[in-house]
């Protein structure tokens, strides 16, 4: 069996590409490298099956030989990414979607879409199931995100309907786990590199506003059964376990250990209040939910962050 991963030097796609190579298969990584992380190329290509190709799957996308799946994954996904880069963040949704579904369609492939929570928005239905559709502001900065990924989803159904592409939708929420990037601007690895540095944690707000946190092992799990199934979706991929930020950065420093101060900052624009997935038809479908607690799991991405951050200040101090 031979997939085709778009976005595999990424945080998700780099641990989705080596559970597939764990379960036999052959994986085709492509990536354009704007925001993934050459670390994570380096450690695929060290396995058997793995092949990587840089290439912008905005523009179209050929594969030789036969495919059996493509997952599209390819995406920036954290504020700070696709506040840099919100042309590329829209392009990847809507033309490089499109490029995808048309190499499945063309291979006779089946076809996941890494869609997302933000598909919801700010949301007026909590916890979120897959029947809501949704609170977005299509003209503010985070709109670039959300609306890609909405018009991905209407893109990724229309080819369902009209060429019968076997498709799937996964709507992931909050991940985390080794292999993201420090940088990243995402909530947990924020607070973690913080905390790591001794440097004061920054919530936004009052720190009041909720997530519900997956661990990556997690996740990945409920995605490669939504792959292996025969569900359409949508399809709530998360722990339904809600925190607030607050609660989350004090995690954070009794498991680093550290005595960083807190600080708070404005609420950036549009930041949802909450974030709760409704994963029912997760349960009842793929038999499929959370195992790794809260704690557990940022205890274990800690000694990432830690090798991370030594490996920085190490390359910055041999710098003349």
């Amino acid at each position: 069996m031979r997939i085709v991963l778009t976005g595999a030097a990424g945080f998700l796609g780099s641990h989705l590409a080596s559970r597939f190579l764990d379960e036999g298969f052959e994986v085709v990584g492509v990536d354009n490298m704007i925001t993934g992380s050459p670390e994570n190329v380096a450690r695929l290509q060290e396995r058997d099956g793995f092949s990587f190709r840089r290439h912008d799957v905005s523009t179209p996308l050929y594969v030789e030989g036969s495919v059996d799946g493509v997952l599209h994954f390819a995406s920036a996904a954290s504020p700070v990414d696709y506040i840099e880069f919100p042309i590329q963040t829209l392009k990847v949704g809507s033309l490089g979607t499109h490029n995808t579904l048309g190499l499945a369609r063309a291979k006779g492939a089946r076809y996941i879409l890494a869609s997302t929570s933000e598909v919801y928005g700010d949301p007026e239905v909590h916890p979120q199931r897959e029947d809501y559709w949704g609170h977005v502001n299509p003209i503010g900065p985070r709109g670039v995100y959300d609306e890609a990924k909405r018009f991905a989803e209407a893109i990724t159904m229309a080819y369902y309907r009209v060429h019968g592409v076997r498709v799937r939708i996964a709507r992931i929420f909050n991940t985390y786990g080794e292999h993201m990037r420090p940088s990243d601007g995402r909530v947990v690895s924020n607070f973690i590199v913080q905390a790591i540095r001794g440097e004061p944690l920054t919530v936004y707000g009052a720190g009041q506003q909720t997530r519900s946190f997956c661990y990556v092992s997690d996740l990945i799990e409920g995605l490669f059964r939504l792959y292996s199934s025969e569900h359409v979706g949508p399809v709530n991929l998360g722990n339904p376990n809600e925190f607030t930020v607050l609660e989350l950065a004090q995690i954070v420093l009794g498991e680093v250990g550290s005595r960083s101060e807190i600080i708070y900052g404005p609420l950036p624009t549009d930041d949802p209040k909450v974030r709760q997935p409704d994963i029912s038809r997760a349960r009842e479908l793929l038999g499929w939910e959370p195992r790794v607690e809260l704690r557990d799991g940022v205890r274990r991405t800690i000694p990432y962050f830690r090798r991370r951050i030594e490996t920085m200040d190490a390359r910055a101090r041999s710098l003349p």
